[in-house]
């Protein structure tokens, strides 16, 4: 088993979150999303209710403490959260409920302006017949404020719900999809985009498959990818055409017509794509499997995980409470030698693709006391039962972890649990991360 990661940041409600399990919330408090930016110093949060919350990591700390910095109220939902690269000392990022984008600056003040020759010192106009001298204005300390503000707003494109935006390498372009359709922005231009990727039918009746998901190659400006509801992924090439609707590749495993069911459609569409920090290798989530793909085969997928094949047997009540249409997220570790996933019960998996192996680990009020450990879990569907072992029917299913993010350089974890945020860190070894 991998080792143990340790809890780092326990105190929940310092975060700006509602504790769990028991407390009241509201549909609005979810999580919906979780980012780290390119550094991983900051880390923005989405919920339902439209608002993002910002932490910031503590710079004289040695171990990692995130601060509160700033909640924005957006608009209801906020769907995905992507960070632009730092230009300068201010930081962007793109936000999207279901119809808007916005592009937002975060930015710091530790001083202000005094001594203004036209205005006083709360700002308004003096009597220009009482200013008899001038004299130079003069910066000085104040305690340190956030200020955050909408720049742009890339509204009006989109007929569907968006389901992702995805930050072009060239840090000028990005891209918003929908179920049907994909738009290509300039971050300077929000009257207008262009549609790169368009499956909607003549008649709606024909409609067979959706975009579940889309993001950028993060070294080629020209290629993105896009997931679809039928499980395949398309790998587009700008430079072939303006309209990407004829892919360069087409990524799909043949169905075994013997495992075939009323529910295989359904747990093969893809909820999430992800390149590599590398760029060699795509890594995709459907309901019961990660699988990573070899961009150099179509064919079959390199690599596939099990998150919890237990389940296989109970698709039907799945299927009748709803939960088997749950999108669950994925992510790579910074040498993209681990990935990351989430499942019920407040549990998340990780596969080491070197070692082939896994560990299942959850994100608890148990488990958050300062430099606590977090013990591997076993979920157990029948015959003997170790001391720790839990019944497959005894999980929650109302407790799931659709969102994760992994530090882009160091071994750290976000874990999104419904109105709770954990920030977990690998303490006692760091080849989880190399």
């Amino acid at each position: 088993m991998l080792n143990p990661i340790q809890v780092l940041c326990s105190d929940i409600t310092s975060l700006s979150l509602e504790p769990e399990p028991f407390a009241s919330y509201t549909e609005a408090d979810i999580i919906s999303t979780v980012e780290f930016n390119h550094t991983g110093e900051l880390l923005a949060t989405g919920d339902k209710g439209g608002r993002v919350v910002i932490f910031q990591r503590e710079p004289e700390s040695h171990e990692p403490e995130f601060d509160y910095l700033k909640s924005l109220e957006i608009e209801e939902k906020i769907n995905k959260i992507r960070w632009l690269p730092q230009q300068n000392a201010s930081h962007f990022l793109l936000s999207t409920n279901d119809k808007t984008v916005k592009l937002w600056k975060v930015s710091e003040r530790d001083k202000r302006p005094e001594g203004y020759n036209l205005k006083d010192e709360e700002g308004r106009m003096k009597n220009l017949s009482t200013v008899t001298s001038l004299q130079v204005p003069v910066l000085k300390p104040m305690d340190l404020m956030v200020e955050v503000s909408p720049r742009r707003v890339f509204a009006n494109a989109h007929t569907y719900h968006v389901n992702s935006i995805s930050v072009n390498s060239d840090h000028e372009t990005y891209m918003s999809a929908d179920d049907l359709r994909i738009n290509l922005w300039h971050l300077g231009i929000t009257n207008r985009s262009f549609n790169i990727v368009d499956i909607k039918p003549v008649n709606m009746e024909d409609l067979t498959e959706v975009i579940t998901a889309a993001e950028f190659h993060p070294h080629h400006c020209n290629l993105l990818v896009y997931s679809s509801s039928k499980g395949t992924l398309r790998l587009c090439d700008m430079r072939e055409a303006a309209l990407c609707d004829k892919h360069s590749k087409l990524f799909e495993e043949p169905e075994d017509p013997s495992n075939r069911s009323f529910f295989s459609e359904i747990i093969s569409s893809v909820s999430d794509v992800k390149f590599s920090h590398s760029g060699r290798y795509l890594l995709t989530r459907d309901y019961l499997t990660a699988k990573v793909w070899d961009l150099n085969m179509e064919n079959k997928p390199l690599e596939i995980y099990q998150v919890h094949d237990y389940l296989r047997s109970k698709l039907c009540s799945l299927y009748e409470n709803d939960c088997i249409f749950d999108k669950f997220e994925c992510a790579w570790n910074g040498s993209d030698s681990v990935i990351m996933t989430g499942a019920y019960n407040n549990f998340f998996r990780m596969f080491d693709r070197n070692t082939n192996r896994d560990v299942t680990l959850e994100a608890s009020r148990e488990s958050s006391k300062p430099r606590a450990v977090l013990k591997p879990r076993r979920v157990c569907q029948g015959g003997k039962r170790r001391k720790d072992d839990i019944s497959v029917d005894s999980l929650d299913f109302t407790k799931k972890i659709l969102h994760t993010a992994w530090h882009p350089t160091e071994n750290i974890i976000a874990i999104a649990a419904t109105n709770n945020l954990y920030i977990f860190q690998d303490k006692l070894n760091q080849e989880m991360h190399g």
